[in-house]
């Protein structure tokens, strides 16, 4: 269904980027695109990164799969080890908790929260 399928902007607060993605996270050309911003801000020096996931409806596999790259990619970034973290994971909580992923993914309640983690 074209209306739900995966949305992302990004901003850059001081020195914390923050994606709000919203829809359903699952394979196509916005993955692509959002690994591909992830890449832009690791080669600008960026190393932290938030995930708002408050208005995620969904998540497959291939979602999943983003995600763990993109954990990878930010994890591996040359120079200094970066951080990527979510918020609002309410949406796809069950998921990760399914799959043991959640012991993975270092999670927040809200997007403050998640920057004063840093």
């Amino acid at each position: 269904m074209k209306g739900w399928e995966m949305k992302f902007t990004d901003k850059l607060e001081g020195d914390i980027v923050v994606f709000d993605i919203s829809g359903k996270i699952e394979g196509g050309e916005q993955t692509t695109l959002f690994h591909g911003k992830i890449h832009e801000f690791i080669q600008a020096g960026k190393r932290k990164f938030i995930l708002n996931l408050e208005r995620t409806e969904w998540m497959d596999s291939v979602g999943l799969g983003l995600l763990i790259s993109a954990l990878t990619t930010v994890k591996n970034a040359e120079g200094d080890v970066g951080r990527l973290v979510f918020a609002n994971i309410t949406s796809i909580k069950s998921i990760l908790d399914a799959t043991g992923l959640i012991k993975i993914f270092e999670h927040y309640e809200s997007v403050a929260l998640a920057k004063a983690s840093f």
